[in-house]
């Protein structure tokens, strides 16, 4: 009886033994999917968190403009569609609509060089450049002999 009494306590302990192993394996595998897990998750939060704060725009230094203007740059029409036309296409504050030959002839008789000097500057309503203090003075005349020769003048550059 002794005998059948030790080899169940041995088969017990062994058992016992044999099960902690498997259990701290069992405990190690989980903690470390749970780990991995949250990693993932901690990965995409980051990623996410990344995207989302990235600038809303990126600035543009004048130099650029600059550089863009000595090589060619905006045309007249260019500068026209980007700044004038706010204004000038819906007759905003009484400014001359472009192709209004009846409205621009008063102008145009002033000659180049004064509408030129008006953009520049500003006259009545229109702000110096049209608003956009960034155009270079030869952006502005090419503008302003774009417009006045689309409305019925015959100006040269």
């Amino acid at each position: 009886m002794k005998s059948d009494n030790n080899k169940n306590v041995l088969f017990e302990l062994l058992s016992l033994i044999i099960g902690s192993i498997l259990g701290g394996i069992l405990f190690i595998l989980f903690i470390n999917y749970d780990f991995n897990r949250k990693t993932d998750t901690n990965v995409m939060v980051e990623s996410k968190i990344s995207e989302n704060i990235q600038p809303v725009a990126k600035v543009e230094l004048a130099a650029a403009s600059l550089e863009s203007s000595v090589s060619g740059g905006k045309s007249g029409e260019e500068i026209y569609k980007a700044v004038c036309a706010s204004c000038h296409q819906a007759g905003v504050l009484n400014a001359p609509k472009l192709g209004d030959t009846q409205a621009w002839a008063p102008r145009i008789s002033q000659g180049y060089e004064l509408l030129v000097q008006h953009a520049v500057k500003g006259i009545r309503s229109m702000p110096a450049k049209g608003g956009n203090v960034s155009l270079l003075d030869a952006e502005v005349a090419s503008a302003v002999l774009y417009m006045s020769n689309s409305s019925g003048a015959n100006f040269k550059k």
